[in-house]
């Protein structure tokens, strides 16, 4: 049977960014809520000035259905026009007073949800510093934008509304309902037999509820997450013409969203009017009891009209919270997703007893290993020494773990065995924040923050001037590379460095290397983007630039390493030769090998 090609779907595509099995939980989690609350703490003034709002407007919102009844029942029916005037001008009164309460139960609500979801961004914006690099590696960006985003943006509804809308319902039911038990117990009594009905149904309901809006979270989430990755490889994606192919991916994830919404919208299309469907039947009710026990003589017509206008406060207080219901289940499930982000322990933090240490650039591996996951080793014993001011070149083909190296001595990562000694001390006795300040890094790619170009090479020491920062560009010898744009180095440049030549893009994170005036030096393939004749140009500011510093280049193209101090061949994690450039060639093992093919390649290539 011929095999067919794997077709990419929406669920494959989707995965990527897929929370992973979460489990089914309770919808109302009174720990996630009181967690929630939490972050009203710091303030608690505004919390209860409007909690002192919402109960007053849970009070006056039936005496103002209760005044209307009491006009109606009074001076309307005994045809009294003063009275008349007097009841109108009363309620007119309380009706502003009403409005009143809610102006300002309006706005501390909003200034409450606003300070929350400031705390909760804040908070998370901070953990996520002190997360290792090996999270945003597994960690999709759009997700995290989503927690921020959507996800922080629904709390903020449920902190400033859910709850205290719900109140204000729960107090106007409890207000209606002593108005009602003093008009008349026994018709009372026959609405407090109705209500289970009503809690059957908010029963049934809760779970499916919870889990649609748990759905429509998480498919959110996919497609945020996937609309970041579509904007950042753009490129690849009008590179190989897959802009058809990835639209129509991206179109089932948002046609999934959409019908996790449609879910939604059945089950709220359903459960809403059912419940306004039996607050009515429930008033018909009232009206054919009430009706009975009025021709009886037992019940007053007046009091008869206040217990219905009543009950429809009652029941519609029901519909609202209901509908608050629905936005709670929101809330709790943006609630759970930002909380697991919070709840995200880093692999590692810094040792209690680390400290600040100035470095002198003496840099050893002592029998080190390292893993990223169990049972697969990316570095096998490896051991050697980096003498302050001296280079080490690190070669080998891709996977070898010359990138790992550079990543442990900028303690991007801890070893998983062995010992990383800098100037003697263990790495983990070293805080840091201290270290990064003293370590630059130029990478292959030379990422870029939106702005100008002086902004992006003060990124290595943001107290420079203008001066020092032209300073760094003469050493390097590239001021007329930049300084023949538009604006120079105040020229504008979009994400990651839109805007500017490749080239360009370099030449700004040599410099802001250079500013940093660093004491260890690591260039990760940092002249690859950069052209022969460039490259020769810059390599004597390079040398400037690496002088007195100890310095790791990772390099492919060996012409960049042929001044090293000392030369490391890796292989499978391993190094397998070490000398210098020449010391390796007179060797004629592996390196002598690799540097001929880089030599014909060149020279096919110049051909």
């Amino acid at each position: 049977m011929k095999e067919r090609p794997l077709k990419p779907t929406p669920q494959l595509f989707a995965s990527l960014s897929h929370d992973g099995g979460e489990p089914d939980r309770q919808p109302l989690n009174f720990a996630i809520i009181r967690r929630l609350f939490a972050f009203t703490k710091p303030y608690q003034k505004l919390r209860w000035k409007l909690v002192f709002f919402v109960l007053l407007r849970s009070m006056l919102l039936p005496l103002n259905a209760w005044a209307t009844g009491a006009i109606l029942a009074g001076p309307v029916k005994n045809s009294d026009m003063p009275g008349i005037w007097i009841a109108a001008a009363a309620f007119l009164a309380l009706v502003a007073f009403t409005q009143f309460t809610f102006m300002f139960r309006m706005r501390f609500a909003l200034q409450l949800g606003e300070s929350v979801v400031h705390d909760v961004r804040e908070k998370m914006f901070r953990h996520l510093r002190e997360q290792p690099m090996k999270f945003f590696n597994e960690v999709r960006a759009g997700k995290l934008i989503a927690r921020f985003t959507s996800d922080a943006d629904t709390v903020r509804s449920g902190v400033q509304d859910v709850l205290f809308i719900s109140l204000i319902q729960l107090g106007q039911m409890l207000v209606a309902a002593v108005i009602m038990a003093m008009c008349d117990l026994p018709l009372f009594l026959i609405l407090v037999c109705m209500t289970p009905v009503l809690w059957g149904l908010n029963n049934h309901f809760r779970k499916r509820l919870s889990r649609v809006h748990r759905a429509v979270q998480e498919s959110f989430s996919r497609v945020t997450a996937t609309l970041a990755e579509s904007v950042s490889g753009i490129r690849v994606t009008q590179g190989f013409s897959r802009e058809r192919l990835n639209a129509g991916l991206f179109g089932d994830l948002v046609r999934d969203h959409a019908n996790f919404n449609y879910d939604v919208a059945k089950a709220s299309g359903l459960f809403i009017p059912l419940l306004e469907f039996n607050n009515q039947f429930f008033i018909a009710v009232l009206l054919m009891a009430g009706g009975w026990r009025v021709i009886e003589g037992r019940m007053d017509i007046g009091d008869l009209y206040q217990f219905v206008i009543m009950s429809g406060l009652f029941f519609s207080s029901i519909i609202v919270i209901g509908q608050q219901f629905n936005a709670a289940l929101s809330s709790m499930a943006a609630a759970e997703r930002v909380f697991k982000v919070l709840d995200t322990e880093p692999d590692w933090r810094d040792a209690p007893h680390a400290a600040p240490h100035t470095l002198a650039g003496r840099v050893e591996f002592e029998n080190l290993c390292f893993h990223y996951n169990p049972g697969r080793p990316i570095l096998d014993n490896i051991s050697f020494t980096a003498e302050p001011g001296k280079t080490i070149a690190l070669v080998g083909h891709t996977g070898s773990g010359k990138s790992t190296i550079i990543n442990l001595v900028a303690k991007f990562y801890l070893p998983t065995s062995g010992r990383l000694l800098l100037d003697g001390r263990d790495i983990t006795d070293i805080s840091s924040n201290s270290l990064h300040r003293q370590i630059s890094v130029v990478f292959q790619q030379n990422f870029l923050f939106s702005g100008t170009l002086i902004d992006n090479i003060r990124v290595g020491r943001p107290g420079a001037t203008d001066d020092d920062v032209r300073a760094a560009l003469a050493k390097l010898e590239c001021t007329d590379a930049l300084e023949s744009l538009p604006q120079g180095i105040y020229t504008h440049v979009g994400e990651r460095g839109a805007g500017i030549s490749l080239g360009q893009r370099q030449l700004v994170c040599f410099a802001r290397a250079m500013i940093a005036d660093p004491r260890i030096m690591i260039l990760d393939e940092a002249t690859s983007a950069i052209d022969a004749i460039t490259e020769i140009k810059i390599q004597r500011a390079l040398s400037l630039l690496l002088k007195g510093r100890t310095a790791f280049v990772v390099a492919h193209r060996l012409s960049t390493i042929r001044n090293a101090d000392l030369v490391l061949l890796l292989q499978n994690g391993r190094i397998i030769e070490r000398g210098s450039h020449d010391e390796l060639i007179a060797q004629d093992g592996a390196y002598a090998r690799l540097y001929t093919q880089f030599v014909k390649a060149t020279n096919r290539g110049a051909a």
